[in-house]
């Protein structure tokens, strides 16, 4: 069990929750915690999987707003003390590693679907980051998502999206979203060491460096990153398209393969060094 209760959560989390939308699908964000590569996947194949994805626990039906459960008002509390954490973290990384200022990113926190600068979001994309607002967009039905389709359940698998999805706003400071952007206005974005792979799995790094400060700071049981490993390899574009009846495609993927995701998130864990999360350079993902 991740340690998280009674902690100071982030002044930067907006809670939209109640106000239900409709369906649709984000269109452009970085990162997506691999249900953009499901989604994907059944584009590629000719297969609709967003209605498998789209029976969350909570539905997202459109209508009357939904009063929030003790359930919904923990997870929002939760997802808050965790970019909390994120922001302590990479504060205080940024000034000792490269003599530079953090600057925090956002959460919208939603139910059923919501408006973004880079499209329309709703739980069948998962948590995703929007480098246009500079905003990470994340629907808590998707916890109970990851547990119950995915296999990928635990306090700790939650709390590595929302890294993960922090580590590509930590890129966007960087300017690895901008080379990421560059790649893609010449075509070139999916394929087994592509763009598109090569900052998914710094963003894994990234959350590695996470867990190990947490880690650090007694934050984490020995389970903890057993749950985080477990979720990357859940989500890896391999082990996805398996999982949906298909033989793994390389140069379709889109966040690199279980491995690959299990082997960055294991070298920021025990590095602890954005040096050393450098997968655009990197020969070998």
């Amino acid at each position: 069990e991740m340690r998280w209760q009674g902690r100071q959560g982030s002044s930067n989390v907006e809670d939209r929750r109640g106000r239900r939308g409709g369906g649709g699908v984000a269109i452009g964000g970085a990162g997506g915690l691999g249900l953009l590569a499901i989604v994907a996947i059944g584009w590629m194949f000719g297969v609709d999987l967003t209605p498998l994805l789209q029976q969350s626990p909570q539905g997202t039906d459109t209508g009357a707003p939904a009063e929030l459960t003790e359930a919904d008002r923990q997870a929002g509390e939760f997802v808050s003390v965790v970019l909390g954490d994120t922001e302590e973290v990479w504060t205080r990384v940024f000034r000792e590693q490269l003599q530079a200022d953090y600057r925090p990113t956002r959460l919208v926190l939603y139910t059923g679907g919501d408006q973004s600068a880079c499209g329309y979001a709703n739980a069948a994309v998962g948590p995703f980051y929007c480098p246009t607002d500079e905003t990470i967009y994340l629907d808590t039905d998707f916890f109970g998502l990851m547990q119950q389709k995915l296999g990928a359940g635990g306090d700790f698998a939650f709390a590595y999206g929302i890294a993960h999805e922090a580590g590509h706003h930590v890129q966007k400071q960087l300017g690895v979203l901008d080379w990421q952007a560059q790649q893609a206005q010449r075509g070139d974005v999916s394929g087994a060491d592509g763009p598109s792979v090569r900052v998914e799995l710094m963003a894994d790094c990234l959350a590695g460096i996470f867990a190990r400060e947490e880690a650090k700071k007694g934050y984490l049981d020995k389970g903890d990153i057993g749950e985080a490993m477990n979720a990357a390899e859940q989500i890896g574009d391999d082990t996805l398209q398996r999982n949906a009846g298909r033989h793994p495609v390389p140069d379709s993927f889109t966040h690199g393969s279980s491995a690959q995701r299990q082997r960055w998130f294991g070298i920021g864990y025990d590095s602890g060094l954005i040096a050393d999360c450098n997968t655009i350079d990197a020969a070998r993902l």
